[in-house]
């Protein structure tokens, strides 16, 4: 993608209504635009971020061997009433009626859905574990929407919801999503921790929240320090392995970390003072246990291995996709602006051309661009007729990991300049040893293995 035919409406002042820095580097970055309170816009860049999130949570999803589907947004309220929310739910939900005068609603969660879709298919506890999700949008009518996308009405949500012949199946199914959870924040750069938290309208009595620290959190933490210590990294998990994802769940469990809500002061105050901390955090993420809640009510049975019918034991888990944007940013920025972290940066590596119309600058330009996308990277080429320092601040701006400058005082010697995001670390390489170490740094992310062919003597390389 060229800069010049990019849509990317940049604001150079903070605008006045963003409270946070992520709302604040989001509108800056024209990653959005607000079209009512707490509802957004999702401008091209932030678009492509979105994607790279959701992308990965299919990809953690299906891994630990759940089914994606997709359900609507507006529900039947008949269902809600079969399970005794409709009238609980409180005013969060947006209710409405069709031309028909049939109530529905825009739905926060599909709990009730979900339960009506298994329980017209599903027989037989044969089918069973099962668990299926989807990506879809929800809508909590926020009495103060405000920090952007960390707390608006409209909002992507991955919620996924298993279906179990017994409670031990069902207290798998949650520690194998524990673990896939984990998974999936550290592979967009983050600390997630799971801490013990309410049910709230979900309700059960097994349910974890995942948190990454931030300043701007909107819940208070109260943890061991000994829990930021924790990483999952490159570990191979069976998800079948009843041993292996409930050894998980105790290593990231078992040291003191919940919110306010479930805070016990006595049992804080039996770590180390040196381990005790509080702070605030985020909540990214929340997965329950509710046994048969909505199965019972609603009928969602199966033939048992007797013939008697089964009410399913049930748990949803959700991640919030658009959510992750902000938190992303919470935790990943500087005061020139976003740093993204390489597994969801929407391109992978800026191009600056310090010298646009300098033949020899714009033809550098151009092979590098076609170097880095021939690897199946992303680059976005400024090519804009602007001064270096502007592009050098639309760079920062948006964050992306790595930069690659190019002039005429370099190309004479027959380098280019690259630069970390995160560090400000700048050094001077052949254009080809920079295509290379750019795709040595995404290679993680690309199974594709790069190689190099030499071309006609000063030249680029090309890859094949």
């Amino acid at each position: 993608m060229r800069l010049s035919r990019y849509f990317l409406p940049v604001l150079k002042e903070n605008p006045a209504e963003a409270q946070i820095v992520s709302h604040r580097l989001m509108l800056r970055a024209g990653m959005i635009k607000q079209a009512s309170a707490g509802i957004y816009s999702w401008l091209p860049l932030g678009f492509k971020v979105l994607r790279k999130i959701e992308n990965i949570v299919h990809e953690e999803q299906t891994r630990a061997g759940h089914i994606p589907m997709l359900m609507p947004t507006l529900q039947s309220a008949d269902l809600w009433r079969e399970s005794g929310r409709y009238d609980d739910y409180g005013e969060e939900m947006l209710r409405i009626s069709d031309r028909h005068g049939r109530d529905m609603l825009y739905g926060p969660t599909n709990e009730e859905l979900i339960t009506d879709i298994f329980r017209s298919h599903v027989n037989s506890y044969k089918d069973l574990p099962m668990t299926l999700y989807h990506i879809q949008w929800k809508f909590r009518d926020e009495i103060r929407p405000r920090f952007g996308v960390m707390r608006g009405r409209e909002f992507l949500m991955k919620d996924g919801y298993n279906f179990d012949l017994t409670k031990e199946d069902a207290l798998h199914a949650y520690n194998r999503h524990l673990v896939s959870y984990l998974r999936t924040y550290e592979r967009m750069g983050l600390q997630a921790i799971p801490m013990r938290a309410d049910g709230g309208p979900i309700g059960g009595d097994y349910t974890h929240e995942f948190l990454v620290l931030a300043e701007t959190g909107e819940s208070e933490v109260f943890y061991d320090s000994q829990v930021t210590d924790l990483t999952f990294g490159d570990r191979e998990i069976d998800y079948s392995s009843v041993e292996q994802c409930q050894s998980v769940l105790e290593e990231f469990t078992s040291r003191y970390a919940r919110t306010d809500e479930t805070h016990d002061p006595a049992l804080f105050e039996q770590i180390p003072e040196d381990r005790r901390r509080v702070a605030r955090g985020i909540e990214v993420g929340q997965i329950f246990y509710f046994g048969t809640k909505y199965s019972e009510p609603m009928g969602a049975t199966v033939q048992g291995q007797d013939g008697k019918p089964v009410p399913v034991h049930m748990g949803s888990h959700g991640i919030g996709v658009s959510r992750l944007m902000g938190a992303i940013i919470e935790a990943s920025h500087d005061d020139r602006g976003i740093i993204w972290p390489e597994g969801v940066t929407p391109f992978h590596c800026g191009i600056v051309n310090l010298k646009q119309g300098d033949a020899e600058a714009d033809t550098a330009c151009d092979k590098l661009y076609a170097a880095l996308t021939a690897v199946g990277l992303e680059p976005l080429y400024d090519d804009r007729n602007e001064r270096a320092g502007g592009k050098f601040a639309t760079m920062d701006l948006i964050g992306l990991p790595w930069r690659i400058t190019v002039g005429p005082r370099g190309l004479k010697n027959g380098v280019v300049e690259l630069t970390s995001r995160r560090t400000g670390e700048s050094e001077e390489l052949p254009p080809e040893e920079a295509v290379k170490k750019v795709a040595e740094i995404y290679r993680p992310h690309h199974q594709a293995a790069p190689h190099w062919e030499p071309m006609a003597k000063g030249s680029f390389h090309t890859w094949l």
